[in-house]
């Protein structure tokens, strides 16, 4: 059972799976084949007044050449502590030499706005629609900092605009319900 969400519910699961064990990106080959990747690097927003997820893959990803030829994507978080060692497989190996949701055990459900699949056994996705592609290049960066930290090999991002049109969760998260305290409350 699953709880439709407004795209920005829930976001605080998002930004700790992002800066612990990642969360996975689902994106089709052009065969229709489901890839799925590790990412910790996203961000929520709205663009264009419209809700959106930005992600970003490098140019030597097998996920790069899948987003450029694809119409969707998704994302799928685990829970905390969930799907470590499949997180780990999915952002070390490339989709070129294995289908890594068949060798992680993975199981793939139909999403409902989109033809990507999404990940059984995470608790929260998202499914957008491609909005925009857009390579970054040196030129586009003003900070030398971080084209030393994170460019040295020239293996630059594209980011990767899309709209999200559906994010839900599964009933295992705990919805909480923020109650105003009465004004006695509030005092004592």
């Amino acid at each position: 059972m699953k709880k439709l969400l407004s795209w920005s519910d829930h976001a605080d699961l998002l930004e700790k799976a992002l800066s612990g064990d990642g969360a996975f990106l689902v994106v089709l080959d052009r065969n229709g084949k489901a890839n799925a990747m590790t990412i910790s690097w996203g961000e929520l927003g709205t663009v264009w007044s419209r809700p959106v997820f930005t992600v970003l893959v490098r140019q030597s990803r097998h996920t790069y050449s899948c987003l450029q030829s694809s119409e969707s994507f998704t994302v799928s978080v685990p829970g905390p502590n969930t799907l470590k060692e499949e997180l780990l497989f999915c952002g070390t190996k490339s989709g070129r030499d294995i289908d890594k949701v068949a060798a992680c055990g993975l199981t793939l459900a139909a999403s409902e706005k989109v033809d990507t699949p999404i990940i059984e056994k995470c608790v929260l996705h998202y499914e957008c629609r491609i909005l925009l592609r857009k390579q970054l290049e040196e030129v586009d960066f003003s900070s030398s900092e971080i084209l030393q930290k994170y460019y040295k090999e020239k293996d630059h991002h594209m980011l990767v605009i899309g709209e999200i049109l559906l994010s839900y969760a599964e009933d295992t998260i705990q919805f909480r319900t923020r109650q105003r305290a009465s004004p006695q409350e509030a005092s004592s």
